[in-house]
């Protein structure tokens, strides 16, 4: 650790690449974990060998990745990754967060966690990778060979850094939040829950009441938040796909949220991994993460809201999944959560 804080690591960029040239073919994530670096610190090390240092912020660079054409974006958390084709159009800045609303690529950016972005290059394979402040990944975007590599070319000169050295000061990773909450409030907030009209709210409302999400699902309980089987979700994700159902996936990490709008096709389970694999639509989760699921009952003005979303063993979300009102289906799709295992009945 450096005297202002900041992590280093002992293996220098010339090793890295010798490390990486031993095993060209192992996952960058992987043989990132499998050296003790930050995955930010193995892309950084290539810089003057196919990676470019350009400028992080969505301000600046995702108006240009719209000018790219079809590509696939791609978003992870420690235990789930989705990956949409599609192509980033109709971009909105924000003072707290930035978005993305096209037909198929739909984001929420959060920009004061995109701090180290890179452009690689390694023969056709080109992508966009940007990392928060510990070096874990926020977002990707990776080109297709539908992708304009002439717009690819002008975003990397015009985003180019001055600064291209090839190591990185990076910061301890925040710690997730455990499950929080005041019993003396849950009556205020089962009434203010009720009083909701816009899914929106929610966050705010505990927040305000000194909860954050899953505590407030596990001090609310039932009608609002209803504890359910781990296997609910991959039950959830055979049953619409077999129905043709609509849904909602939101997939996400502090710097970015990934949403797939839409029908699912199929459903592949590999392993402990419960797999979408679409044309142009991928999902990747994985089961044996899955410590807790809630069904959670949000009021809005066009009618409840109802989500089923998982998390992790820490406390972390994973995933929610949500009907699609603007697809349509929601009764459908409301009647199979209805259909799905609570927790009570799989002890």
């Amino acid at each position: 650790m450096a005297a202002d804080g900041t992590l280093t690591h002992p293996l220098t960029s010339d090793r890295i690449r010798a490390l990486r040239a031993e095993e060209p073919k192992l996952r960058a994530r992987d043989f990132a974990a499998r050296h003790g670096l930050a995955e930010a610190e193995l892309v950084a090390a290539q810089v003057g060998h196919g990676a470019t240092r350009i400028a992080a912020h969505p301000d600046q660079l995702i108006p240009l990745v719209c000018t790219l054409g079809d590509v696939m974006a791609l978003t992870r958390n420690e235990s789930c990754v989705i990956e949409r084709r599609g192509t980033y159009e109709k971009y909105h800045s924000g003072a707290h967060a930035q978005m993305v609303l096209g037909d198929e690529i739909d984001m929420r950016f959060f920009g004061r966690h995109w701090l180290h972005a890179f452009a690689l290059e390694d023969g056709d394979s080109r992508s966009i990778q940007v990392f928060d402040a510990a070096g874990d990944a926020v977002h990707k975007v990776h080109l297709k060979p539908e992708s304009d590599v002439a717009a690819f070319a002008r975003l990397v000169e015009a985003l180019r850094l001055d600064d291209q050295s090839d190591s990185l000061a990076l910061e301890p990773r925040a710690l997730t939040e455990a499950p929080k909450g005041d019993a003396e409030r849950v009556e205020v907030l089962r009434a203010e829950w009720a009083k909701m009209t816009d899914t929106h709210q929610f966050l705010r409302l505990v927040s305000k009441l000194k909860f954050n999400r899953l505590g407030a699902y596990r001090h609310a309980g039932a009608p609002y938040a209803v504890a359910m089987a781990p296997e609910s979700v991959g039950l959830l994700l055979d049953r619409v796909a077999a129905s043709q159902t609509p849904l909602m996936i939101f997939v996400g990490n502090q710097g970015c949220i990934e949403i797939h709008s839409g029908t699912i096709e199929t459903v592949t389970p590999m392993g402990p991994w419960i797999n979408v694999l679409d044309p142009r639509f991928n999902l990747h989760l994985r089961g044996d993460h899955i410590a807790e699921v809630w069904l959670v009952d949000k009021p809005t003005n066009n009618g409840p809201a109802l989500s089923l979303e998982a998390f992790d063993a820490d406390g972390g979300l994973i995933l929610q999944i949500f009907g699609s009102r603007k697809h349509g289906g929601i009764d459908a799709f409301n009647a199979t959560l209805a259909g799905l295992p609570r927790k009570e009945a799989a002890q």
